[in-house]
């Protein structure tokens, strides 16, 4: 009895000293982190190749040049884009603000009875206005905050680059980490340890690629459906749209308001807006009909609000990193639970009348 409660007990202080570790080494562990998510993504192709006849750092260095060969195109392709549209949106702030002040803020007072005094929009107006001289001047403008601070770009690009470099070691050596790992548990636990680790592995795997995939599809639907209708801001609603999709219903909730406001600034007519919804419902109706059941499927068996709170209690505790941990320690967690829920069943307490 004295060895299960210390047993006990030593487990949930080791759990508490991880967590407070996690907490307390949060700002350096991004490239790790970044670079471990690329190792586990990886680690089945390079387990492909090899079983083409690829020796294991071959595989590896191949899977790094298709993903440097991959971002390079993407940078060429979409940056310049990205920096057109941040023009235009620095173009339209004027526009935005005097909507919002004409139209917006008189709704709103009048609907819910609110002061006017409250709203101190003139003088936004006014900063903003006098901060940027043109649309050219906000480059300018952000390359000079962003030098002022030596330090932080300094510790950003040593952290950028330690992701590729960690990643490639980690993609390397992942087969042996993973038996290592399991052999340092005892004896009696490995092969139970296997078999969840397997399912888990499975669950996670497939719904993180799957999800990736359901994400590039959905930025892709929505920025060339927009473009098609003529908005301005195509690319980069799309891009934030399919982002956020991450979350369920947060890309199109976020996606079509970014859309409406950046439609309302630009066109004059209703028809326009209408288009623009019907590109949302559309890419709506592709995500719960085709992309989610075919790429993604039930992988991760939560409901969505289930989803929602997981990554909302990850940002909340462990930041950034949170977010990015939210999900696939929540399959995890499905997978023990469902496991649990096989031995409760199979317990006297569950089948007494």
């Amino acid at each position: 009895m004295n060895q299960m409660v210390f047993r006990s007990v030593s487990g949930v202080f080791a759990l508490a000293l991880l967590v407070w570790l996690l907490i307390s080494l949060e700002p350096v562990l991004m490239p790790f982190f970044a670079g471990a998510l690329f190792a586990y993504l990886g680690d089945p192709i390079a387990d492909k190749l090899e079983s083409w006849g690829c020796g294991r750092t071959l595989a590896v260095c191949l899977c790094f040049s298709v993903l440097l060969l991959l971002l390079i195109g993407a940078m060429v392709l979409l940056l310049p884009m990205a920096v057109h549209q941040l023009k235009v949106v620095y173009a339209q702030l004027p526009a935005l603000l005097l909507w919002v002040q004409v139209d917006v803020l008189p709704w709103l007072i009048e609907t819910f009875d609110l002061e006017p005094e409250a709203f101190q929009l003139e003088t936004l107006k006014e900063q903003v206005l006098s901060q940027w001289g043109s649309a050219g001047e906000i480059v300018t403008q952000l390359m000079q905050k962003a030098t002022a601070s030596t330090g932080s770009i300094i510790a950003l690009v040593v952290n950028i680059a330690l992701v590729p470099v960690v990643g490639f070691y980690l993609l390397r050596d992942w087969d042996i980490l993973t038996a290592k790992i399991h052999r340092l548990l005892p004896v009696r636990f490995q092969a139970k340890a296997a078999s969840l680790g397997e399912e888990c592995n499975d669950v996670v795997g497939a719904f993180l690629r799957g999800q990736l995939w359901v994400m590039m599809a959905l930025a892709l639907i929505y920025g060339l459906g927009l473009w098609m209708v003529g908005l301005k801001l195509a690319l980069l609603v799309g891009l934030i749209a399919g982002l956020a999709s991450i979350v369920p219903y947060l890309g199109f909730a976020v996606g079509i308001a970014a859309a409406m406001v950046a439609g309302v600034l630009q066109f004059d007519g209703l028809l326009p807006l209408v288009w623009i919804a019907c590109v949302f419902l559309f890419g709506q109706i592709i995500e719960s009909m085709v992309l989610t059941p075919i790429l993604v499927g039930d992988k991760i068996g939560l409901h969505p609000v289930a989803v929602i709170f997981a990554i909302m209690a990850g940002g909340q505790l462990f930041g950034f990193i949170g977010v990015i941990l939210a999900l696939p320690v929540a399959a995890v967690f499905v997978v023990i639970l469902r496991h649990i829920h096989e031995i409760y069943k199979d317990t006297e307490f569950y089948s007494e009348n």
